[in-house]
């Protein structure tokens, strides 16, 4: 059996995990493939982790972070922006990574398909969602401050802009061919937020 400190092949399986989903998919996964990709054994997953698909369901959350994480940072970068150019830079790096993520967006989405049979894979996810929110309204707020805005509600932006990118995900897996363009994107909302506020006054583009 794996020692206490083993912590070697915890990492090891965790970075197979990762490139298996991305090679074989959530559901196509074995313990084998893992056990292959990690040189470990197969009593090393359920010492670590307690079973194979605890593992790959940390793997999901983790493999999301790395990707997208350095992609929201961009919207909280030095310098004079509007909230909606934040929201645009960060946008615009999601849909410039899809193509090359394309095989971990695939690997996501199956496994989002499997949150109703699996408490363990909906928990793992709810965690990554809610370390994005938080991170996602903390900047929103940041840059509604920083332009002297009134207090804003940044946890239900938040929200609105996880579910944008969640959408962007889907639409771009049903046709890969015509990625959304971001700018195209902010620029539509920008100018239905200010048909809101003034109808008919004109609209500077982002």
């Amino acid at each position: 059996m794996p020692g206490s400190g083993d912590n070697g092949h915890r990492e090891r399986l965790l970075e197979a995990a990762i490139v298996c989903l991305q090679e074989k998919g959530y559901a196509r996964t074995t313990a084998r493939d893992l056990v292959a990709a990690s040189d470990t054994n197969l009593a090393s997953i359920g010492y670590h982790f307690g079973s194979k698909e605890r593992l790959l369901d940390i793997a999901v959350g983790e493999a999301f972070q790395r990707w997208l994480k350095p992609l929201v940072a961009l919207a909280a970068e030095p310098g004079p922006a509007t909230p909606l150019e934040r929201l645009q830079r960060s946008m615009a790096g999601v849909v410039g990574s899809l193509d090359e993520n394309r095989t971990l967006v695939a690997a996501c989405l199956e496994a989002w398909a499997q949150m109703p049979r699996s408490e363990s894979l909906r928990a793992e996810l709810a965690a990554s969602y809610e370390d994005f929110h938080r991170t996602i309204a903390a900047t929103t707020r940041e840059a509604f401050a920083q332009i002297g805005a009134a207090e804003v509600d940044a946890g239900a932006l938040a929200t609105l802009i996880i579910a944008l990118f969640d959408g962007l995900l889907v639409r771009w897996r049903l046709d890969p061919d015509d990625p959304p363009d971001a700018e195209r994107l902010t620029a539509a909302a920008q100018a239905a937020l200010a048909a809101l506020v003034e109808p008919g006054a004109p609209v500077e583009p982002v």
